[in-house]
């Protein structure tokens, strides 16, 4: 069964960090181009970071400097380092391959940042 699993979002004050992990299954993860998404509230999803299948790294300029897109072939896992979180970061993140058809969206993972 193809699926993408995403764990580790939370709520944190403004300044803060947290760690999204992403987990994939039923694909061939190392072809898989691989990238986090986020959709705030009353917004379209909007790409966030992505990694290529060799580690090439692109980011929306709103995160640059503050968020880091890893990935791990052998756990078929792409993880989201984001430091510095604004309020502007809240919304739910999501995962998904950039390069393969049938993968549906997972529930994805719930980021609020407030004080």
């Amino acid at each position: 069964q193809v699926q993408v699993v995403e764990s580790g979002g939370g709520l944190v004050q403004p300044g803060e960090s947290l760690k999204l992990s992403c987990k994939a299954s039923g694909i061939s993860f190392r072809a898989a181009a691989m990238a986090w998404y986020r959709q705030a509230p009353g917004k379209q999803r909007e790409l966030v970071a992505s990694i290529t299948t060799i580690g090439s790294t692109n980011y929306v300029d709103s995160v640059k400097g503050r968020f880091s897109i890893s990935r791990n072939n052998a756990k078929s896992t792409v993880d989201l380092q984001m430091n510095g979180l604004k309020p502007e970061d809240t919304g739910v993140y999501y995962c998904k391959p950039t390069n393969m058809g049938g993968v549906n969206w997972g529930q994805g993972t719930q980021v609020t940042v407030s004080s």
